[in-house]
């Protein structure tokens, strides 16, 4: 359950066979009625769903940050995605259609794009609300139904949206939520009723459902970890790339999948960046999330929290050096002190083979090392088993560009790092996962192409 700070929240009782089954079969029902609508009628509903949000943010935000831990200015910017999402595939599902292709003869075919039936969708725990609607959306354009899994760290927000969707008018069953851990999700994953399996999370976990996936030969969307690199070069604008940094690796207290975590900087501005790095991660605000001002709420849970110290601590044998945080923060308000609090940790003297460079860790630590020519770093950058994103700063828009060519990630930045806009798809290469969320490109996951050839004569038979 989750804890904030230190504290149960809440209780949720897990979704068994029985409860998942229900929560298909409702979907199902629901699906019949979504699916025979017009695009622009889904569009309409859709478009009331996110001005309900819109009109909601703060309380959706103030839910969010109790959920999660994340700073409210943290989770104002979800809820703005959120609905933008939910904007964008509503504007998209009234113009989704097939082709028409001419034959000769005067015969032709055309293709028709249909939706898929009852999609799952298995949530993670630092964007749970967004992560929802990023699913959600897509599916939902397409004329699908949706059974979402939240984490059991983070059950509550996704509720919302659950009401926010009846209250605009969809069949009653059309987005259901279940609850629950491993166990629910894998009773979504074998139902011979599910479609589709949309999934954000761990590499291990990610295996698993491709497994039960599998067997049932379900199509699977895999949005994984990373440990993706960030290239800052010394033509740089040197402000811009501090700033990148900490946008890298310090949003929702480094529990970003796609966080530019392995800093590669050119050895000719090593001390400055570093120094300069050093200094603002020190200035950034820690404490109540609900506070205006604070930019760094709590980690998760205790478990992750002791994970990720250990992490450091494991770096610090290795030889890293820790340049400033990495301790626990105890927060002045009394009510706060057994809250899930550290210091953002900037690490220096990182070697590519030290695992706090190898893996993900999923919290406020940034490694930075050091290199010297752009073949080079970029041969290190590409040495990991993760695809997921990559940034390279320069003021070299050739060389910027070069790069980024060059780099094994699906999501690619250039002097900026984690703008995800929804018209951009998202999605990783390798051990991050394959498919894509956000763009044109997620319709494609939650949909099927069927041709149909028309004969405008005599079958010209070969018997």
């Amino acid at each position: 359950f989750k804890t904030c700070p230190g504290r149960v929240l809440c209780k949720l009782p897990c979704s068994g066979e029985k409860e998942v089954d229900l929560a298909v079969q409702s979907a199902k029902a629901a699906f019949k009625i979504w699916s025979q609508m017009s695009g622009m009628e889904r569009c309409r509903v859709m478009l009331e769903a996110a001005r309900i949000i819109r009109e909601q943010r703060e309380e959706i935000a103030t839910i969010e940050t109790i959920n999660n831990g994340k700073s409210i200015f943290e989770a104002r910017v979800d809820i703005d995605i959120s609905w933008q999402c939910l904007e964008y595939y509503a504007g998209l599902a009234g113009s989704l259609a097939g082709e028409h292709i001419q034959l000769p003869g005067g015969s032709f075919g055309y293709t028709r794009r249909e939706p898929l039936g009852v999609c799952v969708g298995i949530g993670a725990w630092n964007y749970p609300f967004q992560i929802a609607c990023w699913k959600s959306g897509p599916a939902l354009a397409c004329g699908n139904a949706m059974v979402f899994k939240p984490s059991p760290f983070t059950p509550i927000s996704v509720v919302r949206l659950a009401e926010i969707f009846t209250e605009a008018g969809v069949p009653k069953g059309l987005f259901n939520v279940v609850q629950g851990g491993a166990a629910t999700g894998q009773f979504l994953c074998q139902h011979p009723d599910v479609a589709k399996i949309s999934f954000t999370g761990s590499v291990p976990t990610g295996m698993k459902i491709m497994e039960m996936a599998a067997k049932g030969i379900k199509p699977v969307t895999l949005e994984l970890g990373g440990k993706s690199p960030l290239i800052i070069f010394s033509d740089s604008d040197l402000d811009n790339a501090v700033k990148g940094a900490l946008m890298a690796n310090f949003l929702t207290q480094g529990e970003v999948c796609c966080n530019g975590t392995r800093v590669f900087v050119e050895r000719k501005i090593l001390d400055t960046f570093t120094k300069e790095v050093v200094k603002c991660t020190q200035k950034i605000k820690i404490g109540d999330p609900l506070l205006e001002d604070t930019r760094m709420g709590a980690l998760i849970n205790r478990p992750h929290l002791n994970r990720v110290q250990g992490f450091i601590k494991q770096a610090k044998e290795q030889g890293a050096e820790v340049l400033c945080g990495g301790d626990l923060y105890v927060p002045d308000d009394p009510k706060l002190k057994n809250g899930y609090y550290m210091r953002p940790c900037v690490l220096g003297n990182c070697k590519d083979d030290m695992t706090c460079v190898q893996e993900e860790i999923f919290g406020p630590v940034m490694a930075i090392l050091p290199f010297d020519t752009e073949e080079e770093v970029v041969e290190r950058a590409n040495a990991t088993k993760f695809g997921l994103a990559g940034g390279v700063f320069t003021r070299d828009i050739q060389k910027a560009h070069r790069v980024v060519a060059a780099l094994k990630a699906g999501m690619c930045f250039i002097n900026n790092y984690n703008v995800s806009p929804v018209e951009l798809p998202f999605g990783g290469y390798k051990s991050s996962g394959f498919g894509r969320e956000n763009g044109r490109a997620a319709i494609e996951y939650y949909s099927q192409l069927k041709t149909v050839c028309v004969e405008m004569g005599d079958v010209e038979s070969v018997f």
